[in-house]
């Protein structure tokens, strides 16, 4: 099963799913009244089934990618990645959005949003109907209904391995709002449909449950096998493993110091190494269009897939690629440098971060810094006519003249060839990859969770080499510390969903003791009270589910 080539019949599905389910409180646009029964009566309707699940994370509707399925949301705002990325990535020191008349953005990049912000909310939706997708499709696969449909064989033993991957991508879901919200809302497979005013799920039993899922399904998923295309981007062992280990190092944020898992973080990140992934030799080959062939697919623990020809949407890679660019005409990063036109300007970085690249001459030679500094005006034929430094500061942030750009994801090929549509992109949004796995292994073993210290450092040092195409930018056992973890993590995963949590877990997010431009609000940064550790529920959520409890400050 090659996911993208089956996710425009899989839009079927999850409107079919989506007629079943308010459990979880969705308000839906999508109304199918078509029956499950007539749905599952071909052998290939499984496959398909699935796929819906998956698509849930790549696309926002059934019809065109400006339309979704979840109601009062936009298509854009809605979007799984892009959702997960405003909250993980803007909310930080790494970017800054533009255009703050947008709705939600100005709260969200200057850390003061409310139980009303549009922003939050879509993810919460979105999150929340991946949950109902994963129950729907458990529902219509238990053995009860696939003895009355008569379905034996290998086919049995394919869905058996489809419950497995629901159950995880149900997990990640679950995961993600007990990283952002620290509580859902609560309701299985088991639980009839129609079940509104669910109950609600936190803290230490929403982390129980899904550690419990996850070991629960590992004999039924497919092993780890990167070099097979026909299994890419399916939510294998390294995928319920790398839920896990992510579990365990942040265990300590979730559930206090007492229940910190650095030692389970470690050797959950052991056996993620030893499952088969690899580096790609080329760092932005991770980012290209064609990262799913290009040696990336190798490294590349789980992508959010996408397909300019199939797979669009609004949100995922696409709006980092068309985000980067500079809009002002015949500038560098330019539409055809990053192989997708339409709108740009949208995003560029805070001074602190573009600090970590720029400050250290060493890191000139660093391939992982995409950070441009420079205007570039080009003729028609690619050659350079002006050239002008941009300052680092952004002293107005609807002036686009002021910050550094950034141009780390493409739609191009990593043999230079764009990708199939100027506007929808075929780079896959790598949600996971096995360089933070390396880098989580360090971690652990400096937080005391066991480990060798040589292996930890060669994994770091494997990183780096990549970086500067040898061993020029290598570190010794005595540079190995927290300090220096924390910078390498923004250096080698800027812009790919963890930043925020990572500041969380290292302490420097709320409080004063970092500031960065805009935080808090003002140019210069300021102190943030503890509880933006945490977005709150939404407020229309729990006027539809008063079950739902609120965090602490909202």
């Amino acid at each position: 099963m090659k996911l993208y080539k089956i996710f425009l019949y899989a839009f079927l599905f999850i409107g079919i799913f989506a007629s079943c389910e308010d459990d979880l409180n969705i308000e839906l646009e999508d109304d199918d009244d078509l029956l499950a029964e007539d749905v599952f009566s071909s052998p290939d309707a499984y496959e398909r089934a699935i796929a819906g699940v998956y698509a849930n994370f790549s696309v926002v509707g059934l019809d065109a990618p400006g339309t979704s399925n979840i109601a009062g949301i936009d298509a854009g705002t809605g979007q799984y990645v892009r959702g997960l990325f405003s909250l993980q990535n803007l909310a930080t020191d790494e970017m800054i959005f533009t255009f703050e008349n947008d709705p939600g953005i100005r709260e969200i990049q200057r850390n003061s949003w409310n139980a009303n912000n549009v922003v939050v909310l879509g993810f919460f939706a979105r999150a929340t109907f991946q949950i109902s997708l994963a129950n729907e499709f458990l529902r219509q696969t238990t053995d009860d209904k696939l003895d009355g449909r008569g379905v034996s064989g290998e086919l049995r033993n394919e869905v058996r391995t489809y419950r497995a991957e629901a159950r995880v991508l149900r997990a990640l879901a679950n995961y993600h709002l007990l990283d952002l919200f620290r509580r859902a809302p609560f309701a299985t497979e088991n639980d009839a449909v129609g079940f509104t005013r669910v109950p609600e799920i936190k803290d230490q039993e929403l982390f129980d449950y899904i550690e419990a899922e996850l070991l629960a399904v590992d004999t039924d998923l497919l092993d780890v096998a990167p070099g097979n295309a026909s299994l890419y981007g399916r939510a294998n062992k390294g995928v319920a493993k790398m839920i896990l280990a992510k579990l365990y190092l942040n265990a300590g944020v979730y559930l206090g110091e007492e229940n910190e898992r650095f030692a389970d973080c470690l050797n959950t990140c052991q056996e993620i190494i030893n499952s088969g992934y690899s580096l790609t030799a080329n760092y932005l080959n991770n980012f290209n269009a064609d990262n799913d062939s290009n040696g990336a697919q190798n490294e590349v623990i789980f992508p959010i897939v996408s397909d300019g020809a199939s797979v669009r949407n609004f949100g995922g890679a696409g709006i980092l690629i068309q985000g980067q660019q500079n809009a002002r005409a015949g500038f560098q990063p330019t539409p055809e440098s990053l192989g997708v036109g339409g709108f740009g300007n949208l995003y560029r970085t805070r001074k602190e971060f573009a600090e970590l690249f720029v400050n250290d001459p060493l890191f000139v030679n660093d391939h992982r810094n995409t950070v441009v500094s420079k205007d570039i005006e080009l003729d028609d034929e690619g050659n350079i006519i002006t050239e002008e430094d941009r300052p680092i500061e952004i002293a107005d942030i609807s002036d686009t003249s002021g910050g550094y750009l950034i141009s780390k994801f493409s739609n191009i090929t990593s043999g230079g060839q764009p990708g199939k549509d100027a506007t929808f992109v075929d780079t896959d949004f790598p949600l996971f990859r096995l360089a933070d796995v390396y880098l989580m292994y360090a971690e652990a073993h400096l937080n005391g969770g066991g480990g060798d210290p040589n292996i930890a450092l060669g994994y770091v040092n494997a990183l780096r080499e990549r970086a500067f195409g040898d061993d020029t930018g290598n570190i010794e056992i005595g540079d190995l510390t927290l300090d220096f973890i924390i910078d390498e993590r923004a250096r080698e995963l800027y812009w790919e969903g963890h930043r925020r949590q990572d500041l969380i877990r290292f302490e420097r997010y709320t409080g004063g003791t970092y500031n960065w431009s805009y935080k808090g609000g003002p140019q210069n940064g300021s102190s943030i009270s503890d509880n933006f550790k945490l977005f709150p529920i939404p407020a229309s959520s729990r006027s539809a589910n008063p079950n739902l409890g609120q965090n602490r400050g909202f």
